[in-house]
C-alpha cells in the first residue's frame, strides 16, 4: 500500500538522509519526495511517498524518534488519514 508522509523537519545536515533511511529500514520503499522551507520558522515541510506492506504505525513511531523530525502525519494515498502527531 502507498502512503504519503507529511513531515516537519528541523533544518539540519543529514535530516533527509535519516528520514529516508528510516523508511527503508522499516520495510518501506520511497517513491517520491518533495518539500520546501517554511518562510516563517525556517523548518522544512517535506512530503515523502512510500510503498510498503507493513502497518504505517510502525513507520510513524520510528519517525517520531528521529531528532530532526518535529511532526509526522501519515495518509494513505487513497485519502484515508492513518495517524497524526503535532
Amino acid at each position: 500500500m502507498r502512503y504519503r508522509l507529511d513531515l516537519v523537519l528541523k533544518p539540519a545536515e543529514g535530516a533527509l538522509t535519516r528520514v529516508i533511511g528510516m523508511a527503508e529500514r522499516r520495510g518501506f520503499s520511497p517513491q517520491a519526495i518533495s518539500g520546501e522551507p517554511a518562510a516563517a520558522d525556517g523548518r522544512w515541510r517535506v512530503q515523502l511517498v512510500v510503498d510498503g506492506q507493513r502497518p504505517p504505525e510502525t513507520l510513524r513511531l520510528q519517525m517520531q524518534k528521529i531528532y530532526d523530525c518535529e511532526s509526522v502525519e501519515i495518509t494513505a494515498v487513497e485519502g484515508t488519514t492513518v495517524e497524526a502527531r503535532s
